[in-house]
């Protein structure tokens, strides 16, 4: 009997679904791909099930479906409501990554990681009330990623209660009680990293969170790493494509120089979505993923 081809199936909550998404999954080596796009809970039951019951038991393992899309909390609700479709061993495997958030974040903690043990450690996230520094706090607050809990994580916002309201949430997610902090000015930012090892960048794109001058003291941080691709960074004098670049004693990373863990983490999810019918992979699970790619 013929091999079955690998047809993964992509869901978007956005109006037109991702090229980017697009472009990796075929990169990744599947056979087909099903795009759709401004997908609503209410649509999914009809998908799913036209994903699971078209190929037999034994065939379910080369059917896939793939959650992405800019709006994460609408993409998170159609995982939801997919889960509730499957029964039993009647399912296939999934792969959510919003807005690039899980592979993003899996990526940006395991790069802080290859250059210090994050155990102990005060760590700072800008932007970190947004989808990659929630993921990225979750990570290194769950014990996913050491097995020492660091001393401290400050999710910093412009909206310290917004700030309060997700350190609350993922306190109570992980059990590591997070610091909120606002960084609404020069000022308050300067101050949020004033005593940090590791300084996550994790903002809305162009936007520069800290500013010229931030590096050239005796308290920067050991690692900084900016996620913003986009002008002008994250955080001054990042450069896009730093890997591990040393800046008066800092080692700095930039989007694309954490970009090709990234990528490398995303392809490799999408494969793995093949090898059986029951993979679901998430924030822990494609660190975890991750965490065996960097090795």
């Amino acid at each position: 009997m013929s091999q079955k081809s690998k047809i993964l199936i992509q869901f978007d909550s956005d109006r037109h679904a991702s090229v980017f998404d697009s472009i990796v999954a075929i990169d990744a080596g599947i056979d087909h791909l099903l795009t759709h796009a401004a997908v609503k809970p209410e649509d999914i039951e009809s998908l799913v099930h036209g994903a699971m019951f078209t190929r037999g038991a034994n065939d379910l393992q080369h059917t896939a479906l793939f959650f992405g899309g800019n709006n994460v909390a609408a993409t998170e609700e159609l995982v939801r409501a997919t889960k509730k479709c499957f029964f039993g061993n009647l399912r296939v495997s999934l792969l959510s990554d919003p807005n690039g958030s899980n592979t993003t974040a899996a990526a940006a903690v395991l790069c802080a990681q290859n250059e210090m043990d994050l155990g102990g450690k005060n760590i700072t996230i800008l932007g970190g009330t947004g989808p990659v520094g929630q993921r990225i706090a979750r990570l290194i607050g769950g014990a996913a990623s050491t097995t020492k809990l660091p001393s401290s994580i400050r999710l910093g916002s412009r909206s310290l209660e917004k700030s309060k309201g997700v350190c609350d949430s993922l306190t109570e997610l992980t059990g590591f009680q997070f610091s909120p902090s606002e960084t609404s000015s020069h000022d308050s930012t300067r101050e949020s990293v004033h005593d940090a090892d590791v300084v996550f960048a994790a903002g809305a794109a162009g936007i520069e969170l800290l500013t010229e001058g931030w590096i050239s003291n005796d308290t920067a941080p050991a690692v900084v790493i900016d996620l913003n691709a986009v002008p002008p960074a994250g955080i001054f004098g990042v450069s896009v494509t730093d890997h591990a670049e040393k800046r008066n004693e800092t080692i700095c990373y930039g989007a694309i120089g954490v970009g090709g863990l990234k990528m490398k983490i995303h392809k490799q999810a999408i494969k793995m979505l093949f090898q059986t019918n029951d993979s679901t992979l998430e924030t822990e699970e494609t660190y975890r993923l991750g965490v065996e790619l960097n090795r």
